[in-house]
């Protein structure tokens, strides 16, 4: 079957779709609303299908117009990528890459990749966004990002994760706190004290990890602060806000007067997985998870 579909009716479609009122999409496309009206009906007699419910004052997408929302969106945003790395091969770039992280990968994954990745591809260009979990979530499947670097167990099917560090937790208090390592013993040592934690949004999983922690010391923790950034939850520390427990990775950052004590006698683990679209045709995709 042959549908005479072009770009612009999806443009067109989706602006309306977004809009829910064809003058204001007429606007944003700077077209007349009587020939975007038409352009809409073509699309409609081309597929065969009914994509809006228009009554006297208000657009209404139908079922199929939902679904195609989602797809024609996905679509674009997947072309838009692609013609992305086609210019850059045009302007004498291989390449350009886009990356997501949370904050622990900064530490030492990401640079030493980008080391080991620009002695092959010197000529690449590579975008860095610190963001949490969720919002790499989206922004990969929407094609902003084209790999990111999360901590979760699990991700949508449109996804592909794969571990890549598998580290203890740590503990951190404020330079000069009584306890170091020659003193600690548990966890339970710290029932009375106010904790500073990661929020859940960073990752739920990750969240559920460290209450695991707690749950097999005996005692649920008082909860004083939360945050999505370990700068934050160092210069609360730093300031007797609080302590907190973070990943082995974030322990090598410095500036803070705080010190950390690895937790290796207890059972929870946290992984740092890199996460990427299985539709993604970056080019330079590849040769980055291959040096992963």
């Amino acid at each position: 079957m042959s549908y005479q579909i072009e770009l612009r009716h999806m443009r067109y479609f989706l602006a309306v779709a977004e809009e829910l009122h064809f003058r204001k999409a007429a606007e944003r496309l700077f077209i007349s609303q009587p020939g975007l009206s038409r352009q809409i009906k073509v699309l409609e007699e081309a597929l065969g299908v009914v994509l809006f419910e228009r009554h006297t004052r208000k657009v209404v997408l139908t079922k199929v117009g939902e679904y195609l929302k989602i797809e024609f969106s996905a679509q674009i945003k997947m072309l838009s990528h692609t013609l992305e790395n086609a210019k850059m091969l045009q302007d004498g770039k291989q390449g350009a890459l886009k990356i997501g992280y949370v904050g622990s990968a900064m530490q030492e994954v990401i640079p030493n990749l980008l080391l080991n990745f620009e002695k092959k591809h010197p000529n690449i260009l590579c975008s860095l966004k610190e963001i949490d979990n969720q919002q790499q979530l989206e922004a990969l499947l929407s094609f902003s990002l084209d790999i990111g670097f999360v901590r979760l167990e699990r991700v949508p099917r449109a996804l592909e994760i794969k571990p890549i560090l598998k580290e203890n937790f740590c503990l951190v208090l404020p330079k000069d706190h009584e306890i170091d390592e020659s003193n600690f013993k548990s966890l339970r040592q710290f029932k009375e004290a106010s904790f500073i934690l990661f929020d859940a949004q960073y990752s739920a999983s990750y969240h559920e990890k460290v209450m695991q922690i707690f749950d097999d010391c005996g005692f649920t923790p008082l909860n004083s602060h939360n945050t999505i950034h370990s700068s934050s939850i160092f210069k609360l520390v730093e300031n007797k806000f609080g302590i907190s427990i973070v990943p082995k990775s974030l322990a090598q950052k410095r500036g803070h007067k705080i010190k950390f004590i690895e937790l290796d006698m207890i059972a929870q683990k946290t992984t740092l997985s890199v996460i990427w679209n299985k539709k993604n045709t970056n080019p330079i995709l590849n040769d980055v998870l291959a040096l992963l």
